[in-house]
């Protein structure tokens, strides 16, 4: 198949490199044109999370040109300084290390079910913007739908689902327990609200900063009290801890904020990508700062669950496959239908039939026609056992 990806992820690349290349929606929407403009692109869909930026290219006559020299040009960035940083991967291998994210099985956190969502509304915008053609889209189809079998038929067991959760288990092992310690939740949203929701069920205060509230439209988290965003550093004084999750294009605190502060949280936990607070805080002697690479990989007791969700993978990789084969045989199935149509034409019986208006005659022979076109011509082509292996297929095709 002519697929091909280049991808930068947490595996390969550490956080201040991935930030140069970790792309917003709106980022991502005026580069897919550019993108899809490049000479020998058939189709494109750009993956862009917090943990990993990947380009899919299909080419429609051979093989597409390199993602990552491609994604560089229409980035700006230099594709020289993050070759050694990046994975490139084509055909089979680069379909089925989709699948693999879709499913969270690559994911900082394994069973990550964020991914899935992110996987789908990479294919949604690659789909508005008129750059996936049919096979990265029915690719991404299938690996959304991998994901979700992943997710409803095996057991991540002790999993935290997201950076959120993980977030929260880490602050728990810091502070040995966070029944009656204040927190407060710098952002509102998605990540932000389920940061706030698992520190609440670890009996934590928390307080989430708004930059807007809209009666009935600002979704909060149950039992946590609201902030202006504007006023943050004030709801920071004298809290145990602080999370950060924005998508926010400048820091949420900086160095300068945290020093001026009399009694700063002791931990902060930045799930941002781009990151929300600024590196030199964490030089700051009172307090500590953890960034997403700093949460590990708690995935490595899921051996069974990794086991079950391969074969999953494995049943809509080839689901994918047998679609893609099919697609390619639609020519010669139509060659085949044209052929079989013309020979219909110069046959004598064919117009005897006809004039007489015999259509029951008339179809037998169309179907004998066919049929003898497919098969007569096989039979001294191939052996006694693919003739056998073919004909069963037909049968099972058939419905007989």
């Amino acid at each position: 198949m002519e697929l091909r990806m280049a991808g930068i992820d947490f595996v390969h690349a550490p956080i201040e490199k991935r930030e140069r290349v970790s792309f917003v929606r709106g980022r991502v929407q005026a580069l897919l044109p550019c993108i899809a403009a490049a000479e020998g692109v058939a189709g494109c869909v750009l993956l862009a999370t917090c943990n990993r930026t990947e380009l899919y290219l299909h080419g429609a006559a051979g093989t597409p040109p390199d993602p990552l020299a491609v994604l560089a040009r229409a980035a700006g960035f230099d594709a020289a300084a993050y070759r050694p940083l990046s994975v490139s991967r084509t055909g089979r291998d680069a379909a089925r290390h989709l699948f693999s994210v879709a499913a969270g099985l690559e994911s900082q956190i394994f069973g990550d079910d964020q991914i899935i969502s992110q996987v789908r509304d990479a294919a949604a915008l690659a789909r508005e913007a008129r750059t996936a053609d049919s096979v990265l889209d029915t690719l991404f189809r299938h690996a959304v739908t991998a994901g979700k079998r992943v997710r409803a038929e095996t057991r991540l067991t002790g999993v935290p689902v997201s950076a959120a959760e993980a977030g929260a288990r880490c602050a728990e092992g810091f502070f040995g327990s966070l029944a009656g310690r204040r927190a407060v939740v710098i952002g509102n949203g998605e990540i932000g609200r389920l940061a706030a929701a698992a520190l609440r069920a670890r009996g934590c205060a928390v307080t989430v900063t708004l930059r807007s509230y809209r009666h009935g439209e600002t979704v909060v988290p149950a039992g946590c009290d609201t902030w202006p965003y504007d006023a943050r550093c004030e709801a920071l004084e004298g809290t145990d801890l602080a999370v950060s999750a924005t998508a926010s294009p400048h820091f949420t605190l900086t160095a300068v904020q945290v020093a001026a502060m009399a009694q700063p949280p002791r931990l902060l936990l930045d799930l941002a990508m781009p990151r929300d607070i600024e590196q030199a805080v964490g030089q700051d002697g009172r307090v500590t700062l953890l960034n997403l690479d700093d949460l590990g990989d708690l995935g490595d007791h899921n051996a069974a669950a990794r086991a079950a969700a391969a074969r999953i993978l494995e049943e809509e990789e080839r689901a994918f496959y047998e679609w893609h084969a099919y697609r390619q045989a639609l020519p010669l199935i139509a060659a085949v239908k044209d052929t079989a149509l013309d020979r219909l034409r110069f046959d004598h019986a064919y117009g005897a039939l006809y004039a007489d208006g015999d259509m029951d005659g008339l179809a037998e022979l169309a179907v004998n026609k066919t049929v003898d076109l497919m098969l007569g011509g096989m039979k001294d082509k191939v052996d006694a056992e693919a003739m056998r292996a073919c004909l069963a297929h037909i049968r099972k095709g058939s419905g007989r």
